[in-house]
């Protein structure tokens, strides 16, 4: 699901935060769910959630939560930019949530702040997408349940690639030859964030690369990522790019409105943008950086997890057992109700009607055969150094060698500390 209304990365936010070294209190942002009286139980629990844009999302959340009769579960709805600095501030302070959303993270597990859930996710473990376990498993055990799977890719108005003859791009040459066709005093042919850092992720994958290999060592620095950084900086000074969007990415804006006739981002938009163009638009996935590459299609999401410094873990982790594992009509609500997500339970994807025609069912073959999910190893201060790589050699010239070195460093600093 998109991230709140204002002008900030969407991305930013799907990722831990550097570490937990934060200090700090965090001033609530959201409110009770409405629940007046005690549970057969007594015991209270907190849930954070930072604060989506679709309409409805924050009444669904504090609805499911209203209807939970084990606990009093208050919900805290974030409404601030900078949501992850201030959830793992709070983390180290008795103002912690009992639960909370986020994204999978090794420093979370090895720092003991999230609890071990695999009792409660074994017994259901084959209904979940793989990958999605994979994403969430440390050392044989399971750290987080995920809510709902969330494919990236890019998406086009049909009429403008007819109008200017230009067929769907599987290359990053034809992208960009895609873009300089579509372009005119009021257009720009593409959009993909104000800073790129949102097509970091899958301009590497479709090089044939990856972030870590299995040794979680540095797979990153190839001779076809080198080159994709080349492409992107001759993109970035084409003149093609729509920069300084009202909006980032996260938000469909820039195409519904015809700011650019091609735009990166994700499937949550789906609903916003057939109401907004009707059937004038398609999706396809990030094309592939070199001829040896691969398309590519960034998996993002939400995860629950609880925490493991909390004093009610066990009355924490049964809410989210009832809610994330067992309420199936909730898990569809959530996933298809506003905006249009991927169930990460394979019996819900299958059955999701919504998600069973048109662009959304072409999102969701995309997913299928090009997705490609966050490694659980792959931290905040390691995208952060490939981020500084987009800033120095795409848009300011640096050589894409020595940025890379430079990154290196940095991601290499980060693997001592996790692995030694």
């Amino acid at each position: 699901m998109s991230a709140m209304s204002s002008n900030w990365d969407r991305r930013t936010i799907l990722r831990a935060a550097a570490g937990l070294s934060a200090a700090g209190a965090l001033t609530a942002c959201g409110g009770n769910n409405g629940r007046s009286g005690g549970s057969s139980s007594g015991t209270n629990l907190t849930q954070y959630f930072h604060a989506y844009g679709e309409a409805g999302t924050e009444q669904a959340i504090k609805k499911y939560a209203k209807a939970y009769d084990k606990a009093n579960v208050t919900t805290q709805w974030i409404t601030s930019a900078d949501f992850e600095s201030k959830l793992f501030a709070t983390l180290l302070t008795k103002n912690a949530p009992d639960v909370f959303e986020f994204h999978p993270q090794l420093q979370m597990v090895t720092s003991g702040q999230v609890a071990d859930l695999s009792d409660i996710v074994n017994p259901v473990k084959d209904d979940f997408n793989p990958a999605d376990i994979k994403s969430h498993t440390v050392d044989g055990k399971v750290y987080g349940v995920r809510m709902i799977d969330d494919p990236q890719f890019f998406f086009y108005r049909k009429s403008m690639l007819e109008a200017a003859k230009v067929e769907v791009p599987t290359t990053l040459d034809e992208l960009a030859e895609a873009a300089e066709k579509l372009t005119t005093n009021k257009v720009k042919g593409l959009y993909m964030g104000n800073d790129l850092h949102n097509v970091i992720d899958t301009m590497i994958w479709s090089a044939n690369a990856d972030h870590l290999n299995e040794k979680n060592e540095i797979a990153y620095h190839t001779p076809g990522v080198i080159e994709g950084i080349k492409k992107m900086r001759k993109l970035f000074t084409s003149g093609n790019l729509l920069l300084g969007a009202p909006t980032e990415s996260w938000d469909p804006s820039s195409l519904n409105q015809g700011l650019c006739a091609i735009q990166f981002c994700g499937m949550w938009a789906m609903p916003g943008i057939q109401a907004a163009l009707g059937d004038d638009w398609g999706v396809f996935p990030f094309p592939k950086t070199i001829d040896s590459g691969k398309e590519s299609v960034y998996n993002g999401g939400w995860s629950m997890f609880v925490n493991a410094k909390s004093e009610n873990v066990e009355a924490a982790k049964e809410y989210v057992k009832w809610l994330w594992i067992d309420q199936k009509e909730y898990q569809e609500d959530w996933a298809t109700s506003y905006g249009f997500h991927i169930p990460p339970r394979t019996s819900l994807a299958a059955t999701a009607t919504k998600l069973k025609s048109g662009n959304a069912a072409e999102g969701v073959r995309l997913f299928n055969e090009f997705g490609h999910f966050d490694n659980i190893a792959w931290t905040q201060a390691m995208r952060t150094a490939l981020e500084d790589v987009f800033a120095n050699a795409v848009r300011k010239d640096m050589d894409p060698e020595a940025a890379l070195d430079k990154a290196d460093e940095a991601v290499n600093r980060e693997l001592k500390k996790l692995f030694g």
